[in-house]
């Protein structure tokens, strides 16, 4: 009987493991509604803490074509990512790995365009890998 009664409680006590087990955390490091007539905006990181490792982008709401993505870091350099990428509501970019160490940000530079029909405006959101 008790060993019938650990075929139940080990598979249980494995998944909790295995859902505490530290992980990458990822951050919502800011957000901005684009205005349609616009194509150049900054997202300032004021509330995030920490270094971060990566990032990826998100945009809701209504397509976007981004154009060039550059981010700024607390020690004055910079890193312009790899994104060419014409957006659909609802989805995100790939996770872009920051280079050297983990890295402090201050702000990130977005260029882009809005050419969609409806003109409705887009949410662009960053998120900061710990």
């Amino acid at each position: 009987m008790k060993r019938m009664k650990w075929l139940f409680v080990l598979p249980a006590l494995m998944l909790c493991a295995f859902m505490a087990a530290p992980g990458p955390r990822w951050e919502l490091l800011g957000s901005r509604v684009v205005n349609y007539s616009l194509d150049h905006d900054e997202i300032l990181v004021t509330g995030a803490e920490g270094k971060f490792d990566a990032v990826k982008i998100k945009v809701l709401r209504a397509p976007l074509n981004m154009r060039r993505v550059v981010v700024h870091f607390a020690n004055g350099t910079e890193q312009d990512l790899a994104i060419r990428d014409n957006f659909r509501a609802g989805s995100e970019s790939r996770v872009i790995d920051l280079t050297g160490n983990d890295r402090i940000i201050r702000r990130i530079s977005l260029w882009y365009d809005t050419k969609n029909a409806s003109r409705k405006k887009a949410l662009v959101e960053v998120w900061g890998r710990h």
